[in-house]
């Protein structure tokens, strides 16, 4: 797994902290560790960082004046790609879905979509439903049109370019561990546009660390997101030579916890959010981070994860709780942990 074959441009403050999470442990009655992606720093930080170290040096190599992305109006992607153009005298045209059809000013025009604007990025708008694939590709031929060359990223920078990212941090999680005489049981993370959760399999895989990976869903149902997230795993093994690591028995997802669908909170997410914060002083985001607490919270209370020591994968995000102010207001008023 010699991953400096491969064009890398260095964008995230590595390693992350790995740190021990007393308070949060105690409410779950679990050993809960946090794997700290939250602090990646580039436009403060998320999983997202990784993976563009490895989009945005293919792009360097292609030649690329312009990167083109797709994501969610709040997307977390779409502000890293921004900001990661920027800071390399990149052009930056985006693609944001109106997947949750909310109108309020805070959500459409705050959090992240603003942080996008501030990078400089062209901003178009579609309907939910739309063909991303597609409008990527009218985006990236107006681009060339007008004389650009174009670095299309797929959304969540999901390819097996980018889970690279994600086999460096499971390298990284398993060197970290050993240095402190960690035994890990389990790495918990969101699991969407399946890059994260591909690239941990994949990377703890291909390295023979025998830990297992739960991704809780934040959109697909359980059989489609374990057929994305296998799919993926199995390319990016491919791609550091190790087309047969990866089984389907080490791709699991609990998809029991989206509730009404991507991007809309509930109050579990919301007691998720304010137990992280409350417990620990950690800021997860509503749509990945905290509907992953909010799995891993009602599992404890299950008895599921009963004598593990559990890592959780802090994917970042809370730059976009700005964008759920007037769903938060006053649901936040009274202590939850």
């Amino acid at each position: 797994m010699h991953l400096a074959r491969f064009p890398r441009v260095r964008l995230a403050h590595l390693p992350t902290p790995l740190e021990p999470a007393p308070r949060l442990s105690d409410a779950l009655r679990v050993d809960v560790w946090i794997k700290r992606d939250d602090c990646t720093g580039l436009a403060g930080g998320g999983n997202k960082t990784r993976k563009l170290e490895f989009l945005l040096g293919a792009a360097l190599e292609a030649g690329a004046d312009t990167l083109v992305t797709q994501g969610a109006t709040q997307s977390n992607h779409v502000r890293q790609t921004a900001a990661a153009a920027a800071a390399h005298g990149l052009a930056c045209e985006i693609i944001l879905e109106d997947r949750t059809g909310f109108t309020s000013a805070d959500y459409v025009e705050n959090g992240n979509v603003l942080l996008d604007r501030l990078f400089g990025a062209a901003i178009r708008t579609v309907p939910g439903g739309s063909d991303m694939t597609a409008e990527l590709e009218i985006t990236a031929e107006a681009v060339r049109a007008r004389g650009g060359n174009p670095y299309v990223i797929p959304g969540g920078g999901s390819n097996p370019v980018g889970a690279l990212g994600y086999v460096d941090c499971a390298r990284e999680i398993v060197t970290q561990a050993d240095e402190m005489d960690l035994q890990i049981d389990r790495i918990i993370t969101a699991t969407g546009s399946a890059g994260t959760h591909a690239g941990l399999v994949a990377g703890l895989a291909v390295m023979g660390a025998d830990i297992p990976v739960l991704g809780i869903g934040v959109r697909a149902p359980k059989p489609k997101q374990e057929e994305n997230v296998l799919k993926l795993a199995r390319e990016t093994a491919a791609l550091l030579g190790r087309p047969d690591a990866v089984t389907p028995e080490m791709v699991v997802a609990d998809c029991d916890y989206v509730g009404e669908g991507y991007g809309f909170i509930d109050d579990k997410v919301i007691e998720a959010l304010t137990l992280a914060a409350r417990s620990e002083g950690l800021l997860l985001d509503p749509v990945y981070s905290a509907k992953a607490m909010k799995g891993l919270i009602a599992l404890s209370r299950q008895g599921r994860f009963a004598d593990e020591t559990v890592v959780f994968l802090h994917t970042g995000g809370a730059q976009g709780l700005a964008g759920y102010q007037s769903q938060l207001t006053g649901a936040l008023d009274h202590p939850r942990a």
